[in-house]
């Protein structure tokens, strides 16, 4: 997780890089957390030394895009980390799974939670409570994954093109549209509604606000600036 956290920040410092994917091989997208290390884990190591925090500290406050393509399986710690990207597509036998209860535990990465914000309660109580794995098509259909494909390739380069579409874009819009769309799992619609339109509105104190709407009008491909 270590590398994985060095290499986020690394792009979060590049001004050259727009978006992010992130994937594994074709029979797993990640392992988890390594189950011997937890094993012998006493309650006043793991609280004191907040085990698992490195998890999801830098994810949540990557400013850049962040795409996860998935093929494999995708369990425990992997699915939470597929569930802290922004966009998850994946194949249609992807394995998705949090069976942490079959270990005498629960999500500790924030699975708990955002699965139950993408798929509803009634069902994520059913798959956490009795640790049942998905497959990718039902990602799909449940709203988990955006996209679903049947090779683990066209996955990958789905998300890299969508990637390049996003990257293609001023940098300004589109982390300010990341931050909107995040506030919405937070804050009620009204407060959602007025921090949106705070920032709709800064949006125009922008340069490429106007390169935008200049280029627009004029029917040409606009110039970004990111500024």
């Amino acid at each position: 997780m270590q590398d994985l956290n060095n290499a986020l920040k690394a792009f979060e410092e590049d001004s050259t890089t727009g978006a992010v994917v992130l994937t594994g091989s074709e029979k797993a997208f990640a392992a988890g957390a390594d189950i011997k290390e937890m094993a012998p884990l006493s309650f006043s190591a793991a609280y004191s030394n907040d085990f698992l925090t490195s998890w999801t500290t830098l994810t949540s406050t990557f400013t850049k895009p962040l795409l996860s393509a998935v093929s494999g399986y995708c369990l425990g710690g992997g699915c939470e980390l597929a569930m802290m990207t922004d966009i998850i597509y994946c194949t249609s036998s992807a394995t998705f799974g949090q069976p942490e209860v079959k270990l005498g535990v629960i999500p500790g990465a924030g699975g708990s939670q955002r699965l139950t914000r993408a798929v509803g309660k009634s069902r994520a109580m059913e798959l956490i409570l009795t640790g049942k794995n998905w497959s990718g098509k039902e990602a799909g259909e449940w709203g988990l994954a955006a996209r679903v494909f049947e090779g683990a390739e066209e996955c990958v380069q789905a998300a890299v093109e969508t990637a390049g579409v996003i990257a293609g874009y001023s940098r300004v819009p589109v982390k300010a549209a990341k931050e909107v769309i995040n506030k919405s799992q937070d804050a009620g619609v009204r407060d959602g509604v007025e921090f949106e339109r705070r920032l709709f509105h800064g949006l125009f104190g922008s340069q490429d606000q106007k390169i935008g709407m200049k280029a627009f009008v004029e029917k040409k491909k606009p110039q970004w600036t990111n500024e």
